[in-house]
């Protein structure tokens, strides 16, 4: 089919030509042809419920679908010819049914609009997109509680302020990311839930005046049942918005992983390494191993910070109901899903190159002072007030930068110069062994508490 003389269906109202220029700047197929197999799959259900309810006939209905399988072959195989001049995918695939079967195809857009059609893709698309970018979201878990599996006993310092804190176990703080990845993951039902309504039907925005079913062609497309204002129906893109804000969070959770990989990584911390197939080098420094995939995760989050924003700032002035510049959420929602799947994907085949140097990482848990919240708790036990305590440790602290000493190499008759409550079981505190091993309870870092966190992990995932 030419692209010169094509008359658009709506023509009918101009007495002109569209303008080379306008054509380009309105089209939107260069994209939106994405959306072909749920356009076709909407519109089989549509011509569908028409010939059962007789607004068409049932041959007619059957000619149209047999028609809209032909194309999507055709769409699949590569051998069908997208044309700017029909602006978008759903005129492409209309004008294609009509020059294959005749007058009879212009009867598959009775009872809609492009306006209840569009709606009703977006849903199809993010319906599917939410699936499979879940399940992409469960590799990563999956990767991430057998790395925790592997180090349930390797201890490391946990920081605040980037400060060596109290010492955690690696297992224990790959399980605070399967934690944040399992909220990301129940974000993603939630939109689901609230996105699978069919708004087909609505059509431009008032309803039709033909006697539809909607009903039937929500549960031919698995919708779990209708919207129920046709002017929301076709206007709104919150569904999309709360997608893109969802995947904003997942990027902000992976980038946040990805900060610590770069960072653990680096000569100066040296508490892991990435296998050499997941990194790159340098053109000029021939000794660089460097983590571009945690960089480039880190530097793609605000690219979908991005396409929030532009979502958000398209609806925020809309009046209702439909308005052209709903054709331009279609860029933002991909490149944000894109995006998303990208990087849960690039996870998902990282992680399990990840090798941990637990000499390294135990050095530094046992150097920082790490165990003085404990010793702090040990005098309580014994006797003082926490204030107290908390000001006794802090000068067994100084005592040991000025001798430069661990807390654990102060001889006892020094310990007892602070307190005379400090006895010789002290030392089973001092050690980061026994500070890991007394944080068992749910939620803590106590390798037994670990292994039964993987456990009910691995159980939800499950479900």
């Amino acid at each position: 089919m030419s692209s010169k003389n094509i008359e658009k269906p709506w023509a009918g109202r101009f007495t002109a030509p569209t303008d080379r220029f306008v054509e380009e700047f309105t089209e939107s197929v260069s994209y939106d042809q994405r959306l072909a197999h749920y356009d076709i799959m909407g519109s089989i259900a549509h011509v569908n419920m028409l010939g059962k309810v007789s607004i068409i006939s049932k041959k007619e209905s059957a000619q149209i679908i047999r028609g809209l399988k032909k194309i999507a072959k055709d769409i699949k195989n590569g051998n069908f010819k997208w044309l700017a001049a029909l602006e978008d995918v759903h005129m492409n695939i209309e004008t294609a049914l009509v020059a294959d079967i005749g007058d009879v195809g212009k009867k598959l857009h009775t009872g809609r609009s492009r306006n209840d059609q569009i709606a009703t893709d977006i849903r199809l698309y993010c319906r599917d997109e939410i699936d499979l970018i879940c399940k992409q979201i469960d590799a990563v878990l999956n990767a991430l509680l057998t790395l925790a599996d592997d180090h349930v006993g390797t201890i490391m310092p946990g920081f605040t302020h980037l400060q060596s804190a109290q010492p955690v176990t690696f297992g224990h703080h790959q399980l605070a990311w399967a934690e944040m990845l399992m909220r990301d993951r129940s974000r993603l039902h939630d939109c689901r839930k609230r996105l699978n309504l069919l708004p087909l039907g609505s059509a431009a925005l008032a309803g039709t005046s033909y006697p539809i079913d909607r009903n039937m062609v929500a549960k031919e497309l698995d919708f779990d049942g209708i919207t129920q204002n046709s002017l929301d129906s076709v206007s709104d893109r919150d569904f999309a918005i709360e997608l893109t804000a969802s995947a904003s969070v997942i990027m902000m959770h992976l980038s946040r992983f990805s900060e610590e990989l770069v960072i653990w990584m680096s000569q100066a911390s040296g508490f892991i390494d990435i296998g050499d197939a997941w990194c790159t080098g340098s053109s000029i420094m021939p000794q660089k191993k460097n983590p571009d995939i945690p960089e480039l995760i880190r530097g793609k989050t605000g690219r979908v910070y991005g396409d929030l924003m532009a979502l958000l700032t398209l609806m925020k002035a809309q009046p209702l109901a439909y308005n052209r510049d709903n054709q331009e959420d279609k860029e933002s929602l991909f490149d944000a899903i894109d995006t998303v799947k990208m990087s849960l994907i690039a996870y998902a085949g990282l992680i399990p190159t990840i090798t941990v140097n637990h000499e390294t990482m135990y050095r530094a848990a046992a150097s920082g002072f790490s165990t003085a919240t404990d010793l702090a708790d040990y005098l309580v036990v014994k006797g003082l007030t926490f204030r107290d305590a908390h000001e006794v440790v802090g000068k067994i602290v100084q005592f040991a930068i000025q001798h430069d000493k661990n807390l654990s190499e102060i001889i006892l008759s020094e310990l007892q110069q602070f307190s005379k409550l400090i006895k010789d079981d002290v030392y089973m505190i001092l050690e980061v062994e026994g500070s890991v091993s007394a944080r068992d309870h749910i939620g803590g870092t106590a390798p037994k508490q670990v292994k039964a966190a993987i456990k009910r992990l691995r159980k939800k995932i499950n479900k």
